[in-house]
């Protein structure tokens, strides 16, 4: 097992393509080591009041959060354990290069292979040593049994308590994270102009792309933009991308893109997103090709609707399930109650899905600084499916769509 210090310079862009853009015109997705000292402390201020002296959590987006680590999981552990003393990051020797790249805010506990002649997690016990044992350690819920009890065994402590506190504090984001999910949003727009645009060059040419096509097109335009236009890229899955789904496979929510080529008269959906530094947006559009019948109007109106009310209810003090209540609401009192399959939105942050949740069941209140979906939809079998969203930042005095592309339905109509 090897220790190392953690590094705290600023970290120097590393892993972009040959290139890439450098020097002040270039985003820079990386957060600095000032900023993720800063979210360890965030942190460390919760472990105090919740009366823990420690946390670990072999979460990859934990792991990103506190340390600026990002890592491709696998069956080898990596964790990370913050306590008063500071940052310990458990990870393979493999890992280790990639660790020291991207300076990560932590001492670095390594071990040679896995599952290898002894387990991985005495190489932690051996970092954070014997004073441990009289601590009481909060204990993330991503962990597995099996890594559960390699842990236990190898790391003796007081006390283990299961803790949700990094996903809470997770959820209020930072300044220098904000910036980083406005960016993403901005991409994500030119993904969605870039999608219609693939739509009409079709028109033109007399061959309408499938959902496939049009999936891969957009990632592609996505991914390209934060190469070409960023001083480094955070690798994460998803990188760029999204689901689309056109006609009555639209009514399926979470369908994957298939082999279906667009007609005339469809109605089509682009759900897209994007993550730089590792920080999620999305944004969703649902588009008619050609003029909308009377059903389709009724249909995408009513959606528009919702969603608007939606971020209007989207304020610091509301509850996530009153917001959905709210939002949903303008649905059923549209006599469409029949064709609601989900909830409001979901928190987004390191995780596309992460709390809090607006739906039924979640009290937590919305505090400003939190970034939610608001994406109510509905979906009629046989027909299409229609859903509207934006990326919202909650702030002092209400919300703000991150994302700006055109909701209304005429404004997403592709003319023929």
């Amino acid at each position: 097992m090897t220790v190392l210090d953690r590094d705290t310079s600023s970290p120097t862009p590393s892993g972009a393509p040959s290139g890439a853009p450098s020097g002040p015109g270039a985003f820079e997705p990386r957060l600095p080591a000032a900023v993720l000292l800063e979210l360890q402390e965030r942190v460390r201020a919760r472990l105090a009041a919740d009366g823990l002296d420690a946390v670990v959590s072999d979460d990859p987006e934990d792991v990103a959060y506190l340390t600026g680590f990002f890592h491709h999981p696998c069956e080898r552990p990596v964790a990370v354990w913050l306590d008063t003393d500071g940052a310990t990051l458990l990870l393979p020797e493999l890992e280790r290069e990639h660790a020291e790249a991207q300076h990560a805010q932590a001492r670095l506990a390594v071990y040679g292979e896995f599952p290898g002649e002894r387990s991985p997690w005495l190489a932690l016990a051996d970092a954070v040593g014997p004073a441990v044992s009289g601590l009481t350690v909060g204990l993330g819920p991503a962990i597995s049994q099996r890594r559960w009890t390699g842990l236990r065994t190898a790391v003796r402590v007081a006390d283990w308590v299961p803790t949700e506190l990094l996903g809470e504090v997770r959820a209020v984001k930072h300044p220098a994270e904000l910036a980083l999910h406005r960016e993403a949003a901005r991409i994500t727009d030119v993904m969605l102009d870039a999608g219609l645009e693939l739509v009409r060059e079709g028109l033109a040419n007399g061959s309408l792309p499938s959902e496939a096509e049009l999936a891969s097109h957009v990632g592609k335009v996505g991914t390209a933009t934060m190469y070409g236009e960023h001083a480094d890229v955070v690798v994460v899955s998803p990188l760029a991308g999204g689901l689309v789904y056109a006609g009555a496979n639209s009514a399926h929510p979470h369908g994957l893109p298939s082999a279906y080529r667009l007609r005339p008269g469809d109605t089509f959906m682009l759900s897209l997103g994007c993550a730089v530094g590792g920080r999620f947006v999305e944004g969703e559009r649902t588009y008619v090709l050609g003029r909308p019948t009377d059903d389709q109007r009724r249909y995408h109106d009513t959606v528009r609707r919702a969603q608007a009310l939606g971020a209007q209810v989207l304020r610091p003090g509301v509850t996530c399930e009153e917001a959905n209540r709210r939002c949903l609401a303008v649905i059923e009192d549209a006599g469409l109650g029949q064709f609601l399959r989900h909830r409001q939105g979901h928190g987004i942050g390191l995780g596309m899905h992460e709390p809090p949740w607006l739906a039924p069941g979640d009290d937590t209140p919305l505090a400003a600084g939190m970034v939610v979906s608001n994406e109510p939809g509905l979906y009629v079998p046989g027909h299409a499916g229609y859903r509207i969203s934006d990326s919202m930042l909650v702030t002092e005095t209400g919300a703000e769509p991150l994302t700006s592309h055109p909701r209304d339905l005429d404004s997403c109509v592709v003319e023929l």
